[in-house]
């Protein structure tokens, strides 16, 4: 499968040849029969329709220029500390990443709305790319996210719970993202530039732009958490929730519906091939007993529970290098995941554990998605410039996890609270 992808195969291509030669070479055409009932199986899930309409709700703000609006609203109020503009980068990546679930998305939408803003200042460029791609990750983190939808619907843990999960590492994260923006700046006056401050009037006029994506989030995770609606309806209650929204900004259009839906089927369509490639490879994977044998050789190991998230670290950054965070994240599950609940590590921990993987896959090389839509929203210069602006916010990922190691507390309060 490696090496497929390192050849330049689409990912469910890979996926899914590796899964057909091994059904093939162990047991002929036999298990070749299953596929269609499998592939039905995988697609007929009620759950899996949120992945489109988080999609889509995204798209419909972006086009809408709610996010636009809620840009400059950030920039109003975050201007005055140590690095200006670089913190609304991160502030506006975590807000739209609560209502958008996907990085990939939050990068270039953010990048779309950020680069024009910091046009003839004199800010540090690695610095203004590394701010954009690294806060984008935060789109799988913060809830709703389309990459604990799929982890919940592979493991058969609860959405909400996951949900509520990602809430605390997500803003410990941003956090430290702005922590590292304000002592880099401080040590350093050539990143950042000063801007002259906005009066307070202007601020306070400008926050109702900031009312729109707080109001999308409170209706979504308040559906789900209010009892009233499964993630998949508040994913269509957000949609019908931005709608009237643009409509109320009269940025309603047919041709602006027309983009945001061309957009939603090329992603859906993309991720849900390679998740259909990634449910036979796994059920093959699972006939051959190859997680049972893991799983059996791994909790016969004696080290302490540390030792082994340093290896998981070190395995997945390994992969991470050579394959697209989501079909990382789909491959290893069915195979690593029997291990660490064997060890005794708690299904929502390491749920929250991967995405944070999969968030240093996305930044990188040299596959890291974050890394080349960014540079393709930049339009010039080298994607070299986006890997060195990315380094110093690696070193508060890796921060994360260690906390998240020595404190898991700090992911399973939430959702043990509330359930």
């Amino acid at each position: 499968m490696l090496l497929m992808l390192i050849i330049g195969f689409h990912i469910a291509s890979a996926l899914f040849l590796t899964a057909a030669f091994a059904a093939w070479w162990f047991f002929g055409d036999t298990m070749f029969r299953p596929f269609g009932t499998l592939m039905w199986g995988t697609l007929n899930n009620f759950l899996l329709v949120a992945i489109p309409l988080y999609v889509l709700m995204g798209e419909i703000l972006v086009r809408g220029k709610i996010t636009e609006r809620m840009y400059v609203a950030l920039d109003d109020w975050l201007r005055p500390l140590p690095g200006g503009l670089l913190h609304t980068n991160i502030a506006a990546s975590a807000i739209f990443a609560s209502i958008s679930g996907s990085s990939v998305a939050t990068a270039a939408t953010i990048g779309t709305v950020a680069f024009p803003a910091f046009r003839g200042k004199k800010y540090s460029e690695p610095w203004v790319l590394g701010t954009v791609a690294s806060g984008a990750t935060l789109g799988i983190l913060i809830p709703p996210s389309i990459n604990l939808i799929i982890y919940g619907a592979l493991t058969n843990t609860s959405i909400g719970q996951l949900f509520l999960a990602g809430v605390v590492p997500g803003v410990i994260l941003a956090l430290l993202f702005m922590g590292t923006i304000i002592v880099a700046s401080t040590l350093n006056a050539a990143i950042s530039a000063s801007s002259d401050p906005v009066p307070w009037a202007v601020r306070r006029r400008r926050l109702r732009d900031l009312l729109p994506p707080l109001a999308i989030f409170l209706l979504v995770m308040g559906g789900i958490y209010g009892g009233w609606a499964t993630p998949t309806e508040a994913a269509g209650l957000g949609v019908c929730g931005a709608l009237i929204l643009v409509a109320a900004n009269r940025e309603l259009g047919w041709h602006m519906l027309y983009e945001c839906l061309l957009a939603t089927v090329r992603v859906t369509a993309m991720t849900l091939l390679i998740l259909i490639a990634a449910f036979y490879l796994n059920f093959i994977v699972g006939v051959l007993g190859v997680p049972a044998q893991i799983s059996s050789a791994m909790s016969q190991l004696d080290i302490p529970p540390w030792q082994m998230i340093f290896v998981l670290v070190i395995f997945y950054v390994m992969l991470g290098c050579f394959m697209d965070s989501l079909a990382m994240m789909i491959a290893t599950i069915p195979i690593v995941f029997p291990v660490v609940t064997a060890l005794g590590f708690d299904p929502l921990w390491f749920g929250i554990f991967l995405v944070v993987m999969c968030e240093i896959a996305l930044i990188t090389p040299p596959v890291g998605m974050n890394l080349y839509v960014v540079q393709a929203v930049r339009g010039h210069g080298s994607v070299a410039d986006v890997v060195v602006g990315v380094l110093p916010f690696l070193g508060c990922i890796f921060l994360l996890v260690a906390i998240m190691t020595v404190f898991p507390e700090m992911i399973t309060w939430l959702p043990k609270t509330q359930y």
